[in-house]
């Protein structure tokens, strides 16, 4: 126990770096997917169907493609197009772009569980489809959606780590140079799994006021 005190006080500064990079992607990546999956959903639930079936390719394809696949393509492959990313932009964009096919199946989710009532009255009194969207439908669905939404944050914030394979010195990839070099495995790796946990418990803890408060209205 000793030694693991001693370890992590030697090894805590030099993952703090790491730490920084693990936020800002996961914070990049999330604005990324949140506001691609809103444009994927409102296209899902367009009336127009070439819109709908476009953003379902869309977000089948993206499902379909492992995530670290999408990073080594946008890192690696694009420099081929003429199109050269840093490490970080390339993680931010690939976790953004995977992410966003999640996001816009819980924003479509919300928004078609909205009485369709309120929709028809909301065009009965000459609001349009995009108007009715931003001032009826969204607001709503925003309520819907924050506790998938949370759990959404809450597995950008884990599967930051995946950055780790295109050299971005993430929380994870720091933790295994530090390995590497000191070969104290169980101090490290415990350390790095400590890190997450405290990160991950307020996300928890917002996930869960939500899914209460969501239950008793």
């Amino acid at each position: 126990m000793y030694s693991f005190f001693h370890d992590a006080q030697e090894f805590l500064p030099i993952l703090m770096s790491g730490i920084r990079l693990t936020i800002e992607v996961t914070i990049g990546s999330l604005i990324l997917s949140t506001l691609l999956g809103i444009v994927w959903a409102m296209m899902r639930v367009s009336p127009i169907p070439i819109l709908s079936i476009t953003a379902a390719v869309i977000v089948n394809v993206i499902r379909g493609i492992p995530i670290i696949v999408q990073l080594f393509f946008l890192y690696f492959v694009m420099p081929d197009f003429g199109i050269t990313l840093t490490a970080l932009q390339a993680a931010i964009i690939g976790l953004g772009i995977a992410y966003s096919a999640y996001q816009s199946e819980n924003f479509r989710a919300g928004i078609q569980a909205i009485d369709h009532g309120q929709t028809e009255a909301a065009q009965t009194i000459g609001m349009g489809w995009g108007m009715t969207m931003r001032r009826v439908l969204l607001p709503q669905a925003a309520r819907i959606v924050l506790p998938p939404y949370g759990n959404i944050v809450l597995m950008m914030l884990k599967d930051s780590s995946q950055a780790s394979t295109i050299t971005v010195a993430e929380l994870a990839l720091q933790g295994k140079l530090i390995a590497s070099s000191t070969f104290q495995n169980a101090s490290v790796y415990t350390l790095v799994a400590l890190i997450y946990l405290v990160m991950s418990i307020p996300l928890i803890l917002i996930v869960r006021h939500f899914e209460v408060k969501g239950k008793l209205r």
